[in-house]
């Protein structure tokens, strides 16, 4: 009968949502027996609607449940755990408590600016360097559940494991290994780091006994105290002005080497010029002398070949038919002339008519 009624009960919740108010009075009437019994079946209706919501408990996205038993030969938690959805629970008899599956953050910090409403917050991690200077850290821890029994056995229900697991040992740990850097190498980043990772090893490695699984510890600003922020800004600004000086000496150095180096250049380069140039010399000197040698022995050459040339004509001239020639010349020489006035008459006298007689005077045989 229980589960006709509760088949029934969920009809008319369908039928009031589809159909309206008069599909679900007219449920009610049927299942109360009729009209006069109306009210009587209201009540019924809502006093099962109230105990079958306060027995269910919904587990939303990115949660987990465990159950708790307080009566009976089960009582206890329960070692297995709920996903996301709707569970009946007997109110009064068990307990399903809720955790969170997704990532969660603590972050530690003393300014408003740094932290987040939709995380937890906590003071932020107080360290006293080696050296006897105090330093303020923000850092966030992010941090899963990996098992919601182990974490509700250990440490509660709730967020407790919070102030329980992770905030104090986070806080124990980062002062513990940070502690042991002195002010200078605090301030210097790869030494903190280095003893950053090594915190956030020590922290993995004792909260996964109970149920966390760490992401990260991540180290986001540092801030000294007021007296040592001084002294080292002072020291900083003497070794700074140390540094330029090195670096200006260092300038200096490398300009007189450039220098040098200039020089040197400069004075190899006039040495190669000059040799250079008397290379050049040389080569012109050279040069001048094969060329007025061969120019002499050229020279000589047209000169023995013009001795050659009037030694052959003198021998032409002084051989059989030089009479010839001389007349050949001579006439050469009349050639161009128009007119010519000569004495005709006694002895010396030259008739142009006569050849013979012209013949003999050039000597011609």
């Amino acid at each position: 009968m229980e589960k006709d009624w509760r088949a029934v009960v969920e009809e008319a919740k369908a039928k009031a949502a589809t159909s309206g108010k008069r599909g679900a009075l007219s449920i009610i009437r049927r299942i109360a027996g009729g009209p006069k019994k109306l009210i009587f079946g209201a009540i019924l209706l809502i006093v099962f609607i109230f105990v079958y919501t306060s027995s269910s408990t919904y587990v939303p996205p990115n949660m987990v449940g465990v159950r708790q038993v307080y009566f009976g030969s089960n009582a206890g938690l329960q070692k297995d755990t709920f996903g996301p959805g709707l569970y009946m629970v007997i109110s009064g008899v068990e307990r399903l408590h809720l955790f969170p599956t997704d990532l969660q953050i603590v972050n530690f910090s003393d300014s408003q600016s740094e932290t987040s409403k939709s995380f937890r917050t906590a003071p932020a991690v107080k360290i006293q360097t080696s050296d006897g200077y105090n330093v303020v850290l923000d850092v966030s821890v992010l941090y899963r559940i990996s098992d919601a029994h182990r974490i509700i056995v250990d440490s509660g229900p709730g967020r407790a494991f919070e102030d329980r697991l992770v905030v104090p040992r986070s806080d124990r740990i980062l002062r513990k290994t940070l502690g042991e850097l002195n002010s200078e190498q605090f301030y210097q980043g790869p030494q903190r780091i280095e003893k950053a990772r090594n915190a956030e090893e020590m922290l993995r490695a004792e909260l996964a006994p109970f149920g966390i699984a760490l992401d990260a510890v991540l180290v986001r600003r540092f801030t000294y105290d007021e007296r040592y922020q001084s002294l080292i800004e002072g020291r900083k600004i003497k070794d700074q002005t140390v540094f330029l000086r090195q670096a200006e000496a260092a300038v200096a150095i490398e300009e007189r080497k450039r220098d040098t180096i200039i020089a040197e250049g400069k004075a190899n380069q006039e040495v190669e010029l000059a040799r250079g140039a008397s290379e050049i010399k040389k080569l012109q000197s050279q040069a001048d002398l094969i060329r007025r040698k061969k120019a002499a022995e050229g020279q000589l050459l047209i000169e023995l070949a013009e001795a050659k040339g009037t030694q052959l004509e003198n021998d032409a001239l002084q051989g059989a038919g030089s009479e010839n020639m001389v007349g050949l010349k001579m006439a050469e020489v009349l050639q161009g002339i128009d007119g010519l006035v000569l004495n005709s008459s006694g002895k010396d006298g030259l008739n142009p008519l006569d050849l013979a007689g012209l013949l003999q005077k050039f000597e011609v045989k």
